[in-house]
Formats: C-alpha cells, structure tokens, sequence
C-alpha cells in the first residue's frame, strides 16, 4: 500500500478528479501540466507493472471492480472485470488495447436513423482530439482503415505476425467478401517514448507488464505527478461537498477514517456506475435527487455493448491464447442497412480467449442450448486448442429505463450499493440475432463447426448524459453539470449514445477537450 501525499490535506486545491482511468488520467495531466493544483482519488490500489500484475487469469480478476452490485431487468449485466476497472488506470489496465473512433453518423443517430438521440457535438469537434491522443500514447494501426471518417495513416505501424485466430477471421471474411483490417491497437510496434514493442505475451487483459500497452496507469498517471499532481490512491469517494450552489470538494475514506479534499472544481470520473451512484449519494436539501440531476438523467439511459462470442471448433489447433487478443477486425456492418430489420450496427473482432475465460462462457453464458458442466465441460475443455473465436460490439440504444439507483443494501462503507437495471430493446435482440448469424457463417467459411454462442457484455456507457438541454441532460458538451457550474461529470456515462465500437478512444478525446475547455476559462478566472 502506497504512502500518501497528503500536501493538500488542509488546502484548497484548484481541481479534485474522482478517479484514475482513462479520463481521469488524461484530465490530471493535462491540468496539471497546466499549472492548476490536482488531487486524483483512486478507490483502487496503485500496482506496480512488474510486482503487482501477473500472467494469471484468475489472480488479475482483481483488476475488476468486484464489489457487489444488485442487478435486475430482463437482461441482468454481469458486472466486474469485463466492463470496470479498479485501481490506477482503471480499465485501461485491463484492456484489449482495441482504439478505434467513432463515426460521424455516431453523433447523430436520431437525425440520420430516427433512434437514440443526437449528441450536442460532432465527429469534426473530437478529430483534433482523436489525433492527439492516438499521436501521444503512439496507437498503431493499418496503412489504409476503409470505414468512418478517419482512414489513416496512424502513428506507428500496423501489427504483423497475427495470431492464428486473426488468420482464420480474414480467411473467413474474404470468402465473403467482407473487408477486414488489421485492428488499430494503443500497443507499440516500436520503442516509443520508453515503451518496448509488443512481443505478443498476450496477457494484455491481465494488464501489461513490459508497458507495451498504453495504460493512464504508466503515461498519465505519472506525468501530471511530475507537473505536481497528488495521487491518492485506495481512497474511496463517499460524498461531493456543497457549499450553496457550488462543489466545494470530496468526502473520501482511507483505510476507515474519513478524510474531505477541498477544491474550487470537482471532476468525477469513476464510471457509468460509481459516477451515477456518487452522484445520487450526494443528495442535499437542496438537491434532494442528487447532484446535477434537476433533469431525472442522472443514472438513465446506461447503455452496454453486446457482445456475444461465437465460437467453431476446426480440425486444426487454433490456440486462442496465442498473440495479442484482438488482432483483426471488420466493421463492413457498422452503417445502419434498413434491409437487415434494424437500425445502426456493429464491428466485430477475431478476439482470442484464455482458458478460464473460455470456460466461464460456454459453462454459463451459452445461448444456445443448456451451459455446459462435469464431463461435458472437461471433454470440451480437452479441446480448447481446436476453437476458434469471433467477438461483436454492437450498438445498444438508450432507454430512460435502464438505469443505475440506489440499494437499501449497504457497502462497506455504509454507501447504498448500486442497483444496475437493463433490459434489451427489439432493436438491439434483432441486431444480435444478425451479428450471430455474420459470425457464424465467417466461422463456417473457415472451415469451422459452430458449437458454441455466449452471450455477453461490455464497455458500460451512459448515465449521466451530455446534451443542450439541461431538462434532458446532465452535463453540457463540454461535460460542466447544468446545475452545478464547477462539477464536471467526463468519463462514459456522459455518452448519449453506444456506437458499434469501443469506447476508449472517444473517452481520453473528450476528457482532453475538457480540459483544454477548464484551462481556457481557467485563464480568464471564469470558472466559478
């Protein structure tokens, strides 16, 4: 357990960020190295890459969330390492590394397709952004990406030696003419800027341990402390402070005592749950539903991928653990085709699995038929080198009704736990069953022998969303609460809507286009 700074204990700081993750990295450096004084807490421990991650499915689960949340809804989340993050780094740590952007067409879903709602900004106002993150943590990716408004050239070069699992998907794929690339990836193919290029361990869901995966754990994190940011790590947020109309800092435990951070912004970073969950528990009696919630959206319209995992078995070895996990991908399906019977779409990846996680699915997640158990499991299990893998990330639409409320059940830190409620709606099942089917019939074309569908999800998205409306929505595009001029929400619970791909591109872009909007008004002393 780390030793804290504890410099600012009895100061007032400029900023205090709720969380280390992607966003809360990119906003403490980018703060810090601005001058502003930053305090980051971290629920999570701060780990070492050499001492404290391992080769070790079982083991690295800790680099979840695993604290309990109640789930209900016709389709309960499973929640924990597939979808949160806990400690420095937060997901990022954990991560496949996948570091694509989304589409123009993202931020206008009820415009263009007549579902969802609009986002108040567009592709043109994170471009700058998406360049100058993929630029700064060095994301390598093909020579030509054909699909969405960026078509490269990206920073390092794509990925070579791709993994048996990649070489079955593009075979697939090109027996039906579906495009394919080599998937672009926040993991060097070169020395840069003291990372080693990626040997292919692939490990990178048990987090990185040579750094060549991008994490805010090994780039972020420590250069905002050089510029003087403190890092407050094990430090759970319980409360936002108020002071009349204004956040005037954070209640925060450590190691059972009770401590507060003074701050003249407050900037909460802590996920689609936690973010939604701090908000609620921070009622006053002036906020007598929680913190920037005067619209009712604060925890509404959380939205996960789907992303069910299809799997063949072949009459050659596969070794799904071989190499990075996602190396080849197609989005040929990401564009709304109305002949399809549904709205929006997907992109879908050759991702590999590891042995446990391979078992966890088909013993409990299968789709089509009764979960596999006993003698049945281990006869399969026996041939895990045979199987091959095709993952999607579908678009799943915002519904008021999927949501994240406060529990009567209590944490241990006497907090009400949250209650994650979803549903699928007839637009997302239908866009499952045709992905399934894509899947399937890409694994056939290989020469594969479907066995297996599990159904799954990822990236929680929504709960706190941006928009012009302050009776819609809870933050403004620049992520500053309606009601609350100096508590900025940034992290994927602002997201109006899920796109068909993964989310943490778009995440690190909007957190640097806030904050490059706070140092602007920063520097005109216009933040309140």
């Amino acid at each position: 357990m780390m030793k804290l700074d504890w410099r600012y204990q009895h100061q007032e700081v400029d900023v205090v960020i709720v969380g280390a993750g992607a966003a809360g990295g990119v906003l403490a450096q980018e703060l810090s190295d601005a001058g502003l004084s930053v305090v980051i807490l971290e629920a999570g421990p701060l780990r070492s890459t050499q001492k404290d991650l391992a080769s070790d499915e079982l083991a690295m689960q800790s680099l979840g969330w695993q604290e309990t949340r109640i789930v209900s809804g016709d389709d309960p989340l499973t929640m924990g390492h597939n979808n949160s993050g806990y400690g420095v780094g937060g997901g990022t740590v954990h991560f496949t590394g996948v570091f694509l952007r989304f589409h123009e067409s993202d931020f206008k879903t009820r415009s263009i397709d007549g579902v969802g709602e609009d986002w108040p900004i567009h592709y043109k106002d994170l471009e700058p952004y998406y360049n100058r993150i993929e630029r700064d943590i060095g994301v390598a990716g093909p020579r030509h990406f054909p699909w969405g408004n960026y078509h490269g050239p990206y920073p390092l070069p794509e990925r070579e030696a791709l993994s048996p699992n990649a070489e079955m998907f593009r075979i697939g794929c090109s027996k039906l003419n579906i495009q394919t690339v080599v998937t672009p990836l926040a993991i060097v193919t070169a020395p840069f800027k003291g990372r080693p290029p990626c040997i292919n361990r692939g490990f990178c869901n048990q987090g990185c341990m040579p750094t060549s995966k991008f994490t805010t754990l090994t780039v972020h994190i420590p250069k905002a402390m050089e510029s003087g940011a403190v890092l407050l790590a094990d430090c759970m947020a319980t409360q936002i402070l108020m002071k009349d109309d204004l956040a005037s800092g954070v209640l925060f435990m450590h190691q059972g005592v009770e401590y507060r951070q003074r701050a003249k912004l407050v900037i909460v970073c802590a996920f689609a749950v936690e973010t939604p969950r701090l908000l609620l528990n921070s009622e006053t009696s002036r906020y007598p539903e929680g913190l920037a919630n005067s619209s009712g959206w604060v925890g509404r319209g959380i939205m996960p991928h789907s992303s069910y995992d299809v799997y063949a078995k072949f009459d050659y070895e596969v070794r799904l653990y071989k190499g990075t996990p996602v190396l080849s991908s197609t989005q040929d399906f990401y564009a709304t085709d109305r002949s399809r019977g549904f709205a929006r779409g997907y992109t879908l990846h050759a991702h590999g699995s590891r042995p446990l996680e391979f078992a966890k699915g088909i013993a409990g997640g299968a789709s089509n038929g009764a979960p596999l158990w006993g003698k049945m499991l281990r006869e399969t299990m026996l041939d895990y080198n045979y199987y091959g893998r095709i993952t999607m990330v579908g678009e799943v639409l915002p519904y008021a009704g999927n949501r994240v409320t406060l529990s009567e059940e209590k944490d241990p830190f006497g907090l009400p736990r949250a209650h994650v409620s979803f549903s699928y709606g007839d637009n997302d099942l239908r866009l499952i069953d045709h992905a399934v089917d894509q899947m399937s019939a890409i694994l056939r074309a290989a020469s594969g022998k479907v066995e297996h569908i599990v159904s799954d999800t990822a990236h929680l998205m929504g709960g706190c969303r941006m928009g012009n409306d302050p009776e819609e929505s809870v933050v403004n595009s620049f992520c500053q609460s309606h009601d609350v001029p100096n508590l900025f929400i940034c992290d994927a619970s602002v997201f109006v809507t899920s796109s068909g791909v993964n989310p943490t591109n778009t995440i690190m872009a909007i957190a640097a286009r806030t904050a490059d909007y706070i140092i602007d008004k920063a520097s005109k002393n216009e933040l309140k």
